[in-house]
């Protein structure tokens, strides 16, 4: 195996229709639309060796689509196996940008190895967790009978408590009003009681430093385990969070809307969050996301990762330091499907109902990422492709 080698890439875009998805009037926000078929581009990528052996991986965004057309000549003809030498001669590369193209040439390249030495990633990387416990990450409000005023989300909380789930997240109203969200988390913490673990992602809406640490009262009050990116500086602002912090009892999770290792860290250094957020699709790949997870655990935090998908089952395995995997983003009226699309050609989904009885959710065990592409599905839903090497 020693010359195995990267023969050529195959890298598309592709357009799939998520039902009763739409977006709020600012088109910023996700939220249940009955009838609705929202449109969203993800990419699909193909890493070919001269052993037969490829790499896949389906996720990520046109963006860094873009900026993996910028380095993917570069790789053809290295040693697939070499992931640190790829991943930090492509760093460099986009050194200029946010770098999010490295997760679309890591994620594979990690699902190749796994396939060459017949392993799940998680085993490669020491993993021992076969199950996962999972959180219900919920769609952002909405107006239109689902996630419509305090008592929904509160039902809906009771609904996935019923479902073995052991821990909530809400994502708000693009309309809120500070007296509609004090009131949504009292209800959601009274309606499940003290034993469910609670969370808050605004997702950057709250237009005011203020807003930010009056729904941070409220969450003190309701004991959340966490407040998530609150307000309009978009998640990256470290001396204003580190004020809030110093007036909250509820920890603060940041970092979802910052890039790499080293500015996670700079967070950190700067006391502006309580947890870390790392992404495989954002952060450089599995590679990245892992050595955030350890420069988390070196501060002694922990790292929650951002969102599921079969690359943060496998690395989650592996973490000491993660306490939840992600299901979302879910709806008491929506499709089971989720976020699936229906790429996968195995039993492999993430949706509402995936957990069991307990709240967990597994992690594949076939090798690499562990899980079977439909490329026939994928392939009718290409409306860009990109080819590269011979």
């Amino acid at each position: 195996m020693s010359d195995l080698r990267i023969t050529s890439i195959d890298a598309k875009i592709c357009e799939f229709e998520i039902p009763d998805f739409g977006t709020d009037k600012n088109g910023t926000s996700l939220i249940y639309t009955p009838g609705n078929k929202k449109k969203v581009k993800s990419c699909a990528i193909q890493i070919h060796t001269n052993e037969g052996i490829t790499g896949e991986f389906v996720g990520g965004e046109p963006v860094a689509f873009a900026q993996l057309c910028m380095f993917a000549n570069d790789m053809i003809g290295k040693d697939p196996t070499q992931r640190e030498l790829i991943y930090n001669n492509a760093k460099r590369c986009l050194r200029k940008f946010d770098r999010m193209g490295l997760g679309l040439a890591d994620i594979p390249l990690w699902d190749l190895a796994g396939k060459l030495y017949q392993a799940p990633i998680y085993q490669m990387l020491g993993g021992w967790r076969k199950k996962l416990p999972a959180y219900a990450s919920t769609l952002s409000g909405d107006r239109c009978g689902g996630l419509d005023s305090p008592e929904a989300f509160a039902d809906f909380a009771l609904q996935c408590k019923d479902m073995g789930y052991t821990g909530y997240k809400l994502h708000i109203w693009d309309d809120y009003s500070l007296q509609e969200l004090r009131e949504t988390i009292s209800s959601v913490r009274t309606a499940v009681g003290d034993e469910m673990h609670l969370m808050i992602d605004p997702a950057c809406k709250l237009r005011t430093f203020s807003d930010a640490l009056e729904i941070g009262w409220a969450c003190d009050d309701a004991k959340f385990l966490w407040l998530e990116d609150p307000y309009l500086d978009n998640g990256t602002a470290t001396t204003s969070h580190k004020m809030l912090r110093s007036r909250l009892k509820t920890p603060l999770l940041q970092t979802e809307h910052i890039r790499g290792l080293e500015e996670h860290v700079n967070f950190v250094v700067a006391e502006g969050t309580d947890f870390l957020r790392a992404d495989a699709e954002y952060d450089g790949g599995i590679t990245g996301a892992l050595k955030i997870a350890h420069a988390a655990e070196g501060f002694g935090l922990d790292c929650e990762l951002h969102c599921g998908g079969p690359a943060h089952r496998q690395l989650m395995a592996s973490l000491r330091n993660s306490n939840f995997y992600e299901i979302g983003l879910v709806h008491p009226k929506t499709s089971e499907i989720g976020w699936s699309m229906g790429v996968y050609a195995c039993d492999y989904r993430d949706g509402l109902d995936v957990v069991d009885e307990n709240g967990n959710v597994n992690v594949p065990e076939g090798p690499g990422l562990g899980v079977v592409y439909d490329w026939d599905f994928i392939n009718r839903n290409v409306i860009h492709t990109a080819k590269f090497g011979y």
